[in-house]
C-alpha cells in the first residue's frame, strides 16, 4: 500500500475533479459525474456481470489460448529456420498496419454476430505483441553458454529446452502482459461493431439511448478485467521467476 499511496491518492483526486467538472457542465448524456457512474453500475449488476461481462470474458480467454498458441509456434518457427524469419516477420508487421477497424466488419460479415468474427478481432490485436517478444527471448540466449553445453556434449534439442526455453520465458511474460489489455480492447471493439452480447455492445447500446452513464459502465467494468487478469499474469511471473532480484 505504501507503494502505491501516490497512486490512490492521485486517482481519488481525479476522480474528485471529474466529479466538480462534471457537476459544472450538467449534461450527464454527454459527461456523466464518476458518482452516476458507480449507482448505474450497481443498477446494472445482473445485466453486466451475469450476461455481458461472461460474453466479453469467453472471448478474451478464447482469443489468448489461441494468441499463445500461434505466437509460441510462430516464434519457435522463426527461431530454428532463418528463412522462415524472412518468409514470416515482415508478413507479422505487415498484419499490423492494416487497420482493425476495417477487419472487423469484414469478420462479422463472414462470421455474423457469432463468437468467432469477436475472437479473430481480437487475435489479430494480441497475436503480434507475444510473438515478437518470445522470438526477441529466443535471440538473446547467450551464444557463450551455447558453445559451453556443445562442449559439454548437449544435443540442440538440449540447448533448446534447458537454455533457450528459460531465456525467452521472460520476454514471453513481457508480451502477455502487453497482450492482455489489447485482448481486451479488441474484444470490445469487435462487440462494438457486430454482436448481440457484450459489454462492447452494451456500452454502443446505451450510446443510442443517450445514456452517459450506461455507456461508461461497461468501460469501468472492462478496465477492472484488465486489470485483474495483467495482476493474475504479474502474480505468476513472480512464482516462477524468484530467482530474479527485484528492481
Amino acid at each position: 500500500m505504501k507503494r502505491y499511496a501516490y497512486t490512490i491518492l492521485f486517482i481519488i483526486l481525479l476522480f474528485l475533479v471529474c466529479e466538480i467538472i462534471a457537476n459544472m457542465i450538467a449534461l450527464s448524456f454527454i459527461l456523466p459525474t464518476p458518482t452516476q457512474i458507480m449507482i448505474k453500475l450497481w443498477d446494472l449488476r445482473e445485466t453486466l456481470f451475469l450476461h455481458h461481462l461472461l460474453a466479453t470474458f469467453k472471448i478474451i480467454i478464447v482469443c489468448l489460448s489461441i494468441s499463445v498458441i500461434v505466437a509460441i509456434l510462430l516464434a519457435v518457427g522463426m527461431n530454428l529456420s532463418k528463412k522462415l524469419e524472412d518468409i514470416l516477420y515482415p508478413i507479422l508487421l505487415t498484419s499490423q498496419t492494416i487497420p482493425i477497424i476495417i477487419l472487423a466488419p469484414i469478420f462479422v460479415l463472414w462470421f455474423g454476430y457469432s463468437l468467432w468474427s469477436k475472437v479473430l478481432v481480437t487475435i489479430v490485436i494480441t497475436f503480434f505483441p507475444l510473438t515478437v517478444t518470445t522470438f526477441d527471448g529466443f535471440r538473446t540466449t547467450n551464444s557463450e553458454l551455447k558453445s559451453l553445453l556443445r562442449t559439454m556434449g548437449a544435443t540442440k534439442r538440449d540447448i533448446f529446452i534447458k537454455l533457450e526455453i528459460p531465456s525467452a520465458l521472460p520476454y514471453f511474460f513481457s508480451g502477455l502482459k502487453v497482450a492482455i489489455p489489447m485482448s481486451v480492447v479488441g474484444a470490445a471493439i469487435g462487440e462494438w461493431l457486430g454482436a448481440d452480447e457484450g459489454l462492447g455492445y452494451f456500452s454502443r447500446r446505451m450510446m443510442s439511448q443517450f445514456d452517459g452513464a450506461g455507456v461508461f459502465a461497461p468501460v469501468v467494468v472492462l478496465s477492472v478485467l484488465g486489470i485483474l487478469m495483467f495482476g493474475i499474469v504479474v502474480l505468476i511471473e513472480k512464482h516462477l521467476f524468484k530467482w530474479r532480484e527485484d528492481k
